[in-house]
């Protein structure tokens, strides 16, 4: 019964926020090297595409001057051979910071969730009996089990893809302004136009969903 309960809303989502960060006190030193390997992880992987094009500036410009029969001119084989090290090295340091973040953080949840099932167990140990008459186990179970699962996964990804979305963003545009402001502004353009045309026409296509799926749903049991 408990299993197919709907979702429920916090009835106060600041207080329930701030009361779960306030178990990660302990923890405060892990979570800021956390913060740390995740911010390394992101810059790299978004330095790497700029390695990767100066490479092909470098290979497209020494064909373009082989074609063109200029004297010494080629392809700078050295060069590509230079950016590439420098490539390989910064998709090795971010899969290190990568994973040491995810290592870290997977250690900071479970901690932090065996707490709060420790918490939640000396709770239920004195409760009356009345308690346990009144709510059936499935219920009680939901709530020690899903709920806690729930808490292990947001808090071993959320925080992280919080903090790597937030330097994705800053360190992207970033990238792009020092390529091509121009572009960029068209990319800065286009972006909210492209949202609300996806928004206006999914909120249209999903009255067709409904009905294509009970349409489905009609012919399967026909066909059953």
């Amino acid at each position: 019964m408990g299993l197919a309960m709907p979702v429920e809303k916090p009835k106060q989502a600041k207080g329930t926020a701030l009361r779960l960060l306030s178990y990660f006190r302990a923890s405060a030193p892990l979570l800021a090297l956390v913060v740390a390997a995740a911010v390394a992880s992101t810059v790299f992987s978004i330095w790497s595409p700029k390695i990767l094009g100066d490479a092909t500036t470098v290979l497209f410009n020494g064909f373009l001057q082989k074609l063109r029969h200029v004297p010494g001119g080629g392809v700078d084989f050295a060069k590509i051979l230079n950016l590439a090290l420098w490539l390989a090295g910064l998709y090795i340091f971010s899969s290190i910071f990568s994973w040491v973040q995810q290592y870290l953080m997977a250690g900071v949840a479970q901690r932090t969730v065996y707490t709060i099932r420790s918490q939640v167990m000396e709770k239920l140990t004195r409760l009356p009996v009345q308690f346990f008459d009144a709510h059936p186990h499935g219920e009680i179970l939901s709530r020690f089990v899903n709920d806690f699962d729930n808490i292990s996964t947001t808090l071993q990804q959320s925080l992280t893809q919080l903090v790597t979305s937030v330097v994705t963003f800053v360190g992207v545009t970033v990238m792009m302004l020092t390529i091509s402001p121009l572009l960029t502004l068209a990319v800065a353009i286009t972006l909210p136009l492209s949202f609300f045309v996806t928004r206006s026409i999914a909120r249209r296509s999903q009255t067709y969903f409904l009905q294509r799926q009970r349409h489905l749903g009609d012919l399967n049991g026909h066909i059953e």
